[in-house]
């Protein structure tokens, strides 16, 4: 295995964090870009296909709207696919364990290890604090530029915490952006979304009774973190069968 990483999305914020962590730890391959720029000398790709076709690996950090896409190019050259991608749909997910069914796959929110260690606890938490004492609440913020709200990393934290109640997120979430208005209700999940500056990520999972308040909070101080997380990621999934794994199958949580 030569570790050849390609980057969809290159040129981006996180494409060219992707791509200087990718040449420190294995060899560049190169990438692909809308905007038809690389950093530095990396090679550029005309379409995902020819880049998937070069590399051992594809790391794809970048839109929702691409994501089915990206899954059939990626099965159909049989490569592996670390999708970092937020806000798609349940077609997309379809088409995401499709592909799963052909090459690996490691799809998260979040590539920070910080973060991932967050939802177990947060899980740990949810299953041990009753439901009708203790509300849940995620607050998140955000750079400005963001599209999806809630963010990936806080709906990940809503769904732990509906793991550890042993319920569906979708049946209890609460949020302004999900048209939920009123006074909360036992066993509800809150969402609260900032958007303003550069905040590279911020989150804090908050369990709150009448008597005490307890509260896990992560700041992402550098994109770089997700990348180095990303390219750390891409190198152990060459070594995995078809399917579709998570950052705790990764971090071996």
């Amino acid at each position: 295995m030569t570790n050849r990483i390609g980057i969809a999305g290159i040129s981006g914020r996180m494409g060219r964090l992707l791509a200087e962590e990718a040449a420190a730890a294995a060899q560049l391959t190169g990438g692909t870009s809308r905007s038809g720029a690389a950093p530095g000398d990396a090679p550029l790709y005309p379409d995902l296909n020819a880049l998937a076709a070069e590399s051992d690996v594809v790391i794809d950090f970048t839109h929702a709207s691409t994501v089915a896409a990206h899954a059939a190019a990626l099965a159909g050259a049989k490569t592996p696919w670390v999708l970092g991608s937020t806000g798609y749909g349940a077609d997309d997910q379809a088409a995401i364990e499709a592909a799963a069914r052909i090459i690996p796959i490691i799809a998260a929110p979040n590539f920070c290890t910080g973060v991932n260690l967050l939802l177990i606890l947060a899980e740990k938490l949810a299953a041990t604090l009753p439901p009708a004492r203790y509300d849940a609440e995620v607050l998140e913020m955000h750079h400005r530029q963001k599209v999806d709200a809630p963010s990936g990393t806080a709906l990940a934290l809503g769904r732990a915490v509906a793991a550890g109640r042993g319920v569906k997120l979708e049946d209890v979430i609460a949020s302004g952006r999900h048209g939920h208005t009123g006074p909360r209700r036992d066993g509800e999940i809150g969402f609260a979304t900032l958007r303003g500056g550069q905040i590279v990520g911020s989150h804090t999972l908050s369990f709150t009774a009448g008597d005490e308040q307890i509260s896990l909070t992560h700041h992402a101080l550098d994109r770089r973190v997700f990348a180095a997380g990303a390219v750390r990621a891409a190198l152990w999934l060459q070594n995995q069968k078809p399917g579709l794994y998570t950052m705790r199958d990764f971090l071996a949580l």
